[in-house]
């Protein structure tokens, strides 16, 4: 048996609660990993109210989590790129297993040798956000040298990431934080600080390649006056569009309500030349091993607001959804 933070069913009230599960067996592409931190992520939040549950087909209960940093305890028969012992981190959002627990099953093709320089808990703060990040601004966006990016919220969990990256990338970076956070955004890249508490970035920016949706609300559609023609709007938060429905397999009712719900923000991109596109992260251990190569090389550092003990998982949930962190929460295991 093992302990794991349960999700048993959908509802508005605390949902999540601790217990004792028996302990997962592998297939034979998979991982046994001891857990030694797990980060967590807004959608991590909004998953026990059933936000996403037309999106989401999960099988509850399940073990909530989405990031994990630990060491293989078992590998299955056909895996070739670990061996037990293995320090690995992994994201395991949209898949059957979860993250906090004492121990998690993590599929070969979603995990990725933790990077030496780091922690585990350093390293379970990556891969949701490392991912979201790559796959919205290297693969989707192909962001490159020159470019204009705008990333708002830079201070949290997705902005600490995103914003290292595309300075990476060669790009320049736009982003919004409050009065207190201006020298941490400033200090991991950012070419131009906007204090949403004192100004309007859609009076101030102009001329930019592309934005990624991070806030819910009305921030999309004013993101799209600031815009140059033949750009791109990347949302991470909705409206969620048709070809996201169909590359998830859903149905053409399905497809028919989200292109009902995302026509309204298309239009008004198409108005201003830009192109509307909504994303999902996708677990994926060879990008994972790419970012962790950018870790080692000293491109990109990993933010960590608070570390939590496992026993106090449902109050980092709740620290969490205040939406004060500056950069990542972690829960650590206790692995001695």
């Amino acid at each position: 048996m093992m302990k794991a933070l349960i999700l048993k069913r959908y509802g508005k009230s605390d949902q999540i609660d601790f217990a004792d599960i028996p302990r997962p067996t592998i297939k034979d592409d998979e991982l046994l990993v001891q857990v030694h931190a797990a980060g967590l992520n807004p959608i991590d939040c909004m998953i026990p109210k059933g936000s996403f549950k037309p999106i989401l087909r999960y099988q509850l209960p399940i073990t909530v989590g989405s990031d994990l940093a630990g060491v293989v305890l078992e590998v299955g028969s056909r895996v070739t790129r670990f061996k037990v012992g293995d320090a690995i981190f992994a994201s395991l959002f949209d898949l059957p297993h979860g993250a906090l627990a004492e121990f998690a099953v993590v599929p070969e093709s979603a995990a990725a040798m933790k990077p030496a320089s780091l922690d585990f808990v350093q390293a379970a703060s990556i891969p949701m956000v490392g991912l979201t990040s790559w796959q919205a601004l290297k693969e989707k966006a192909q962001l490159r040298a020159g470019q204009k990016v705008f990333i708002p919220a830079g201070s949290g969990g997705i902005g600490t990431f995103a914003i290292q990256l595309a300075k990476y990338l060669g790009a320049t970076v736009a982003t919004t934080t409050s009065t207190r956070n201006v020298d941490l955004v400033s200090r991991l890249g950012a070419d131009e600080v906007i204090d949403y508490k004192s100004q309007a970035f859609e009076e101030i920016l102009q001329g930019y390649d592309v934005v990624l949706g991070t806030l819910r609300g009305d921030s999309i559609e004013k993101s799209l006056r600031i815009l140059k023609p033949n750009s791109r709007v990347i949302s991470l938060v909705g409206p969620p569009d048709v070809a996201f429905a169909r590359a998830r397999g859903m149905n053409f009712l399905m497809q028919f309500v989200f292109g009902l719900i995302s026509r309204k923000i298309i239009r008004k991109a198409e108005k201003h030349r830009a192109d509307y596109s909504f994303m999902f992260v996708q677990p994926n251990g060879q990008q994972l091993a790419s970012i962790g190569a950018l870790i080692e090389a000293g491109h990109i550092t990993p933010v960590v607001d608070k570390v939590f003990p496992f026993v106090q998982s449902k109050e980092a949930f709740a620290y969490l959804e205040t939406g004060r962190a500056k950069g990542k929460v972690v829960v650590k295991m206790a692995t001695n």
